[in-house]
């Protein structure tokens, strides 16, 4: 692509945010909205393979229809209460279609089933751009409407931890596993959303840390399912010692940063008299955490059947820059210790 347009179209995508972000009127957040995902269309079907022109189309169609159910659930709340201030939301029946919108747009369970299918036509560069950039500006929304409903922010986040840990046993497509991995730790955000903002937005950065090393991981091998990762060790010993951990990580084992949300979000939950949620929400977090050490597992302890020569292929010097694949790894594995650092910074 042409570094102008690719420069037109990634200021677009970061002005829609920003657009979102600054919005506090319904009308100027959907705007953003939509210039979101018209800048990222272009960026997703760059590659002209029928298998990404129908992906971009399939993610269009799902976002408009989010966008219009967000702009009519807007306008109905504007017509009943005279208000279009997005933390004017009291009638819970646009409240209800906003997050249901919103949900579509982030691919929240039971609205989830473009989500996989959609990642798994394109290319990992542009799967990260999916995976984390375009959760910001609905996130900003959810934060800011403060629902005041938590049953239906409950039932969603179980459910998308239940179906994010259930989809995905049974996946050898690396970028359909990791889609199921968003849902999943979308709905643990979800979960905890009414009750500590501050924690939504933890476990939203934490996330985006571990889901930018995984798939910076998964680029410099050029891996794309459990196939191609047997034979990696070949290719870059380092990263494959290095990849069980991140994995394990996004699983929430301690000691490594992924375990830091999930505790003091069970913790919370425990705190606000809801035992049964927190017990399930651990439950589903163990399915998640099978085909992550399924992964670990092809990895390193799967050798691929190889002849002599094969296990030494050319070692050609990385096209990709790695300071960033350096930075989310560390971030990914070791900040944990900094818990008490980051309550001290997020409370109120």
């Amino acid at each position: 692509m042409n570094p102008y347009i690719l420069a037109t179209l990634l200021f677009g995508l970061g002005l829609g945010t920003t657009i979102t972000f600054a919005s506090s009127h319904w009308l100027l957040a959907w705007m953003g909205l939509e210039m979101n995902t018209l800048a990222i269309l272009p960026l997703m079907a760059q590659h002209h393979h029928p298998r990404a022109v129908e992906a971009t189309t399939k993610y269009f169609l799902t976002q408009a229809t989010a966008a219009a159910m967000l702009l009519f659930a807007s306008t109905t709340n504007a017509w009943l209460t005279g208000q279009w201030d997005i933390q004017q939301m009291s009638h819970p029946f646009p409240t209800t279609v906003i997050i249901l919108a919103l949900s579509l747009k982030i691919g929240l369970a039971p609205v989830h089933s473009w989500l996989p299918e959609v990642l798994q036509g394109f290319d990992l560069t542009t799967g990260l751009i999916l995976s984390t950039w375009q959760k910001l500006a609905p996130f900003a929304l959810l934060l800011q409407m403060q629902p005041a409903n938590p049953t239906l922010l409950v039932i969603l986040g179980l459910t998308s931890t239940l179906v994010g840990g259930w989809g995905g046993l049974n996946q050898t497509q690396l970028r359909k596993i990791l889609a199921y991995s968003s849902i999943a730790h979308l709905g643990w955000m979800i979960l905890i959303l009414q009750f500590s903002p501050a924690l939504t937005l933890l476990a939203l950065l934490t996330y985006f840390i571990m889901t930018s090393s995984t798939f910076l991981v998964f680029k410099l091998n050029k891996s794309t399912n459990i196939n191609t990762l047997a034979i990696s060790w070949t290719k870059s010993p380092a990263i494959t010692c290095l990849a069980p951990l991140i994995l394990l990580s996004l699983g929430g084992l301690p000691p490594l940063t992924g375990f830091m949300p999930k505790w003091l979000i069970l913790q919370e939950l425990t705190k606000q008299e809801l035992p049964c949620t927190a017990t399930l929400a651990a439950l589903t977090a163990l399915l998640s955490l099978y085909f992550y050490l399924r992964l670990s597992y092809a990895m390193t302890l799967t050798m691929a059947p190889n002849n002599l020569t094969g296990t030494t292929p050319w070692r050609v010097y990385p096209q990709q820059l790695t300071l960033p694949l350096a930075s989310s790894t560390m971030m990914a594995l070791l900040l944990l210790p900094l818990t008490p650092s980051m309550l001290a910074l997020l409370s109120p």
